[in-house]
């Protein structure tokens, strides 16, 4: 990855995320990296249940050199059957998560570790995200998205 991809961008993604995320859902929490950023509710320590975009060997996804940007929920408890059952609650509420989410995101497996599960979509052109000044606005808003569709539910909405 080029220089843009450096702490800045996530770092100024966790900046706008915290503008912009509904109130009533906890305590937000960031945390941004070279590579990306997490963002949880509630206590200090990540849990294992969290929002991530974060960029990831583009090999996960289709067999190909470089990295693309994975944005979604992130579930990865060392159990695997309750790392499902959260899947199953997500799967149950399919409906509501497609509509608000749309067709690019996708309830599966980990990218790169069966055990967990996710519910995200990726991002293709990380070139264009480097260029990009509105790439952490774009990355927060639909940061935003994920949290606003799957907190409801998983807080049993």
């Amino acid at each position: 990855m080029a220089e843009r991809t450096e702490p800045n961008l996530f770092a100024e993604a966790g900046e706008l995320l915290r503008m912009m995320v509904p109130d009533g859902l906890g305590e937000l929490r960031t945390r941004a990296h070279r590579r990306g950023i997490k963002v949880w509710f509630g206590p200090e320590k990540p849990t294992r249940e969290h929002y991530e975009a974060q960029l990831i060997p583009r090999r996960l996804v289709d067999d190909r050199e470089g990295a693309v940007l994975e944005i979604g929920f992130h579930v990865e408890h060392s159990d695997e059957r309750t790392n499902q059952a959260v899947a199953d609650q997500l799967q149950a509420k399919r409906k509501v998560w497609a509509r608000e989410l749309g067709p690019s995101a996708e309830l599966d497996a980990f990218l790169g570790r069966d055990s967990w599960r996710r519910l995200s979509e990726i991002w293709e052109d990380v070139a264009e995200l480097e260029a990009d000044p509105e790439a952490p606005f774009e990355i927060a808003c639909r940061l935003v998205d994920y949290v606003s569709v799957i907190e409801p539910i998983r807080l049993g909405g």
